[in-house]
């Protein structure tokens, strides 16, 4: 469903959702419930000065009654936001596709306390162009490759590449050697059934249930304390690689969410987690090529030769 407001400072508008029925009289009394945590008088000034709009774009007026609009729009408040020092760096643009590297740290698209701090809005205001749209995410602590489409007429073709799974993704971890110094025998394929439960942080793993999600996992390398694997998932699976790596012993470094959930805490830019997105492989659905692409981070605790850039 089209947004009737434009991209405002890289940022879309808010649709939601109204009830057609319920016990409000009307759309402002039911936004008040459903924004306790603010201001009441606030909430209905914005409507007086026609900030919540409908589908056409007209103004909602505060004494509209529930169920005379099923949407509406509004430009959320951005919060103060503290910068988080770290760039995205772009790889490969043409004309429907751009192709970065986002550091660790920064989500891919707007939500909770990141707005300006996020690859999307970033690139958006950096490029001009508000049409510009993740083709699919990594995780805030997750570093590496991230495809956008630049423009919505080639977007679906982009997008079904990962639907129908034709993307070959490779990832690199860094995991804390297991105490005993034994390492599960590599290369293996690990499967399990992973669901995201709405409200949760973490995934749900439920190993009587049908596997949906399956990782080959490669050693590329070990020293006396870490181990540093290849991760080539089949499946897309919230947290998968992180999950997995756990289920084996391997916890990646500086994960707060696998295999125990620590205390929330601010950002420790010296630790960042051990998951970098390393290569992204396809066919091209425009042109019929071969893509590659390669990541130009390297992960600050891996056991690996030479001099790497570090990602933080």
């Amino acid at each position: 469903m089209p947004s009737p407001l434009p991209v405002r400072d890289g940022v879309g508008a808010t649709r939601l959702h109204v009830p057609l029925a319920g016990p409000w009289p009307t759309v402002s009394a039911y936004m008040v419930e459903r924004f306790f945590h603010l201001d009441p008088d606030y909430l209905l000034q914005r409507f007086d000065r026609g900030d919540v709009v409908t589908s056409d774009g007209s103004s909602v007026a505060r004494d509209a009654a529930l169920g005379s609009v099923e949407f509406v729009w509004y430009y959320r408040d951005p919060p103060p936001e503290t910068r988080i020092p770290f760039e995205v760096e772009i790889l490969h643009q043409d004309d429907d596709l751009l192709v970065v590297d986002k550091p660790h740290f920064l989500p891919t698209t707007p939500g909770g306390k990141f707005l300006q701090n996020s690859a999307l809005v970033r690139l958006r205001n950096l490029l001009g162009n508000s049409d510009l749209a993740p083709i699919h995410r990594l995780d805030r602590a997750t570093a590496g490759l991230l495809m956008f489409s630049t423009r919505p007429a080639t977007r679906g073709a982009y997008q079904l590449l990962f639907e129908n799974r034709q993307v070959q993704k490779v990832y690199e971890a860094v995991s804390a050697l297991p105490t005993d110094g034994a390492l599960p025998s590599l290369p293996l394929v690990y499967r399990n059934n992973i669901l995201k439960l709405r409200g949760q942080v973490r995934v749900q793993v439920d190993d009587a249930k049908e596997p949906n999600s399956e990782t080959l996992i490669e050693l590329l390398g070990r020293d006396d304390h870490v181990v540093h694997t290849l991760l080539r998932p089949h499946s897309g699976k919230m947290h998968q690689l992180r999950v997995h790596l756990a289920a084996l012993g391997l916890g990646i470094l500086n994960d707060r969410f696998y295999p125990e959930l620590l205390a929330d805490m601010p950002d420790d830019f010296d630790k960042p987690l051990q998951l970098l997105a390393r290569e992204l492989r396809f066919v091209d659905p425009l042109s019929g090529h071969d893509r590659v692409f390669t990541t130009r981070r390297a992960l600050r605790e891996a056991p690996s030769e030479g001099d790497p850039v570090s990602d933080a």
